[in-house]
């Protein structure tokens, strides 16, 4: 019997999180009973990067088939202690910029996997996504972890984005969550400020504390994953984790049936979703959206093309492009 680890880095532990929920109906699809013909083992994080080390560990010592990885970070700690054990990378933000792979066609080593980002400017998109929902704002804030370093990879995108929009940038660097509190009030005590949060996986189990901080100084703000809509914040721009983690499950079969990561191409993604928080401001504000290129969808038009998918915060698809402002966004 194969047996695979599965390490989860934020998510809940639980067997219905939707990404999970997602990877093991993907691989019953492709015929893999747990328990009868493959064993699973799963360990989870919980937004921990100190703990990656010790979990990945424990998939070396049970000498697991494959690993399968959520995100760079981890990625990035698996690569580092075994040569030898294949590691499908779910998730992962730019790997050929944060060297994860030589390239994405010949990944190269033990890794393959699956991006979360069309490539090099897609962090810029959501300063310009920002910017078209909140036209106020003057400064750009990029919350960040200095203990990560795969994410200084994005701050040219974000740099360059800045100029072109006319937004000053300043990066709020935060190893201890305690201080989320101080920087932001800082940071909003200036009108104009907006916020762009990347997916960092120490913030995600604090999601709710971040986009309650947000409300509270008035920082209009954009995150990486829907659950941050789910915890109060204002609007999300991103692949679809689910149908990433989906797609994880066919990297694994190939693996398993012979095929080598170094052969296998990094896949894009296909799938995204922009979620917006439904408010009760009486204010409209319209969203513009990217169909390969930047375009403005009309008020009204129910004609969104896939992979671009607009999705409202109780998860009812809407047909127009204009919501109710959340009144975090203010007229400032």
């Amino acid at each position: 019997m194969w047996r695979i680890g599965v390490l989860v880095p934020a998510e809940t532990e639980s067997p219905t999180e939707p990404n999970i929920a997602a990877f093991r109906q993907g691989l019953r699809d492709l015929g893999y009973v747990e328990g009868q013909n493959i064993a699973v083992e799963y360990r989870y994080a919980h937004g921990r990067p100190e703990r990656y080390s010790e979990l990945v560990g424990e998939f070396v010592r049970l000498k697991v088939d494959l690993m399968v990885v959520g995100s760079g970070a981890p990625t990035l700690v698996a690569k580092n202690a075994t040569k030898t054990i294949p590691i499908v990378a779910v998730g992962m933000g730019d790997p050929v910029g944060t060297g994860l792979v030589a390239s994405l066609n010949r990944p190269g080593a033990n890794i393959t996997g699956l991006s979360s980002m069309l490539g090099a400017g897609f962090t810029g998109k959501l300063a310009e996504l920002l910017k078209e929902a909140a036209p106020r704002i003057s400064r750009l804030g990029y919350l960040r972890d200095p203990d990560n370093p795969l994410t200084a990879a994005y701050l040219g995108d974000l740099q360059t984005a800045s100029q072109a929009l006319g937004l000053t940038l300043r990066v709020l660097e935060i190893r201890e969550i305690q201080k989320l509190d101080s920087a932001l009030a800082e940071f909003g005590k200036e009108h104009g400020g907006g916020l762009v949060v990347m997916n960092e996986l120490r913030f995600f189990p604090h999601r709710s504390r971040i986009a309650e901080l947000a409300a509270k100084h008035r920082i209009p703000a954009i995150y990486p994953r829907r659950a941050y809509i789910d915890a109060g914040g204002l609007m999300a721009y991103w692949a679809s984790l689910p149908d990433t983690w989906r797609r994880a499950a066919t990297l694994v079969d190939k693996i398993l049936r012979g095929a080598k990561p170094a052969d296998l191409p990094v896949e894009q993604p296909t799938k995204f979703e922009l979620v917006i928080n439904l408010g009760v401001d009486p204010v409209q504000w319209t969203v513009n959206c990217f169909r390969g290129r930047h375009c403005t969808a009309p008020e009204g038009d129910s004609e969104v093309a896939p992979p671009w998918s607009i999705v409202a915060a109780e998860g009812t698809v809407r047909s127009s492009l204009a919501w109710d402002r959340s009144k975090i966004m203010g007229d400032r």
